[in-house]
C-alpha cells in the first residue's frame, strides 16, 4: 500500500496538494472522484466528501487529513528532509502568509467571483475587509522577495504560490508585477509542472 492515499478531482484544490506530495517525493495512490459519486471510502474519511483529503496509512494507524493548507503543512512535517520547512527567523512568515492564502486571499477571490464587494460598513466584519487592501498587503510582501520567507522557497510557497495563480488565472487578482513574477517562479518549480502535468491530462481525458 502507499504511504498516502489522495482523493482528488483534477479540477479542484487538489491540484494544491499534488503539487505538495510532489514536493515531498510522496508515495501516494490517487483515488479520483466525482462531483456526483463519491466513494464510500472518502465519505468514511471526510463526512463531508470534499476533495482534497489525505489518508496516511502507517503502521500505527490511519491518520485523514483535510483542508489544502493543512495537508501542505502535514506533508512538510512528515517529510523533514525535503527542505521544506521554515527555519525558526522564517516560522513568523511561513504561518503568517499561508493562512493569509487560506482566509484573506481564499475569500477574496470567491466574493469578487461571486460579484460580491462588502461596503465600507461591512468590511469590519469580512474577514478579508477588501479586495483592495488584500491585495495591497500580499503585494507589499512579495515586492522585493522571491518567496513568501525570503529567497528560498518553502511548502507556504506552496499553498500560496497556488492561490496567486489561481487568481491571476482567472482575472481575481491583478497581474501586477509582484504577483505575476513570484507566481512564475513557483510555476517554474518541477514538481509543480509534474504535478500539473498529470491534471492536466486527467482534465484532457475527461473532455474527450
Amino acid at each position: 500500500m502507499a504511504d498516502y492515499t489522495f482523493f482528488t478531482s483534477p479540477m479542484s484544490r487538489g491540484q494544491i496538494v499534488r503539487w505538495a506530495l510532489h514536493e515531498v517525493d510522496a508515495d501516494y495512490e490517487q483515488v479520483l472522484v466525482s462531483w456526483d459519486n463519491k466513494p464510500s471510502a472518502l465519505l468514511a474519511a471526510n463526512p463531508m466528501g470534499k476533495v482534497p483529503t489525505i489518508i496516511h496509512n502507517t503502521a500505527n494507524g490511519d491518520r485523514v487529513v483535510t483542508e489544502a493548507p493543512a495537508i501542505c503543512a502535514y506533508l512538510a512535517e512528515m517529510h523533514p528532509n525535503a527542505g521544506l520547512l521554515p527555519t525558526d527567523e522564517e516560522k513568523a512568515d511561513y504561518f503568517r502568509w499561508m493562512f493569509f492564502a487560506a482566509g484573506p486571499i481564499e475569500q477574496a477571490i470567491t466574493s469578487k467571483s461571486f460579484g460580491f464587494e462588502p461596503t465600507p460598513q461591512q468590511e469590519g466584519m469580512a474577514g478579508f475587509g477588501s479586495l483592495d487592501r488584500t491585495v495591497a498587503a500580499i503585494t507589499s510582501h512579495l515586492a522585493d522577495r522571491n518567496f513568501v520567507c525570503g529567497s528560498r522557497f518553502t511548502m507556504a510557497d506552496v499553498y500560496v504560490g497556488a492561490s496567486v495563480g489561481w487568481g491571476l488565472a482567472f482575472g481575481a487578482l491583478p497581474a501586477n508585477d509582484a504577483l505575476t513574477a513570484y507566481s512564475a517562479r513557483c510555476e517554474a518549480r518541477p514538481a509543480r509542472q509534474a504535478a500539473k502535468a498529470i491534471d492536466d491530462a486527467l482534465i484532457a481525458e475527461s473532455r474527450k
